[in-house]
Parts: C-alpha cells; sequence; structure tokens
C-alpha cells in the first residue's frame, strides 16, 4: 500500500461514506444530495503552518472524525479507497 504524507498545514482524511435511507427503506445514492458537507476521519496531518516564523497549532490529530467542505479539498485515490487532502481550514468541525 502506497502512503501519502500530506505537506504544511494539510490534513489527509478517509471519507466515511454513509448509505442514506428514506423512511420507506429505500437506500439513496450519493448523487441525490450534492450540497452536504463531508464526514472522515483523519488518517494523517502534515506539519503545522507557519506565520513570522512560529508554528501555529494544529487543532485536530490522526483519528479524529471530522466535518469538511464538499468542494474545496482534493480529492486522491489509492489503493481503490477515496481520500481527500484539506487545508486545515477546509474543515468545518469535529465529531466527539
Amino acid at each position: 500500500m502506497a502512503t501519502l504524507k500530506p505537506m504544511r498545514g494539510k490534513v489527509l482524511i478517509k471519507l466515511i461514506k454513509e448509505e442514506k435511507m428514506t423512511k420507506s427503506g429505500i437506500v439513496l445514492p450519493d448523487t441525490v444530495e450534492k450540497e452536504e458537507l463531508e464526514r472522515g476521519e483523519v488518517i494523517a496531518v502534515g506539519a503545522p503552518k507557519m506565520d513570522h516564523g512560529q508554528a501555529l497549532p494544529t487543532e485536530v490529530k490522526v483519528g479524529d472524525k471530522v466535518i469538511l467542505k464538499k468542494y474545496g479539498p482534493d480529492k486522491v485515490k489509492m489503493d481503490g479507497e477515496e481520500f481527500m487532502i484539506a487545508d486545515e481550514d477546509d474543515l468545518v468541525g469535529m465529531l466527539n
């Protein structure tokens, strides 16, 4: 398996695909609700961003479940799985 290390200020996220189902039990395809935010798990975190020689703190760590913007991050496929590489700024929340 290939490994990918994110660069400064970037986060590698494995998408969590959830089947959406109507109350009557019909499974909806991913294309039905295109405007939703994505959910994923942080797989790797790059070095922190720098600001005037100071490292800015990174708020996420490997294993965190996050919600991210759908269209900001870049999609990457490795070994048949889909990942996102996102700026930490593209993350909108963390799930507990």
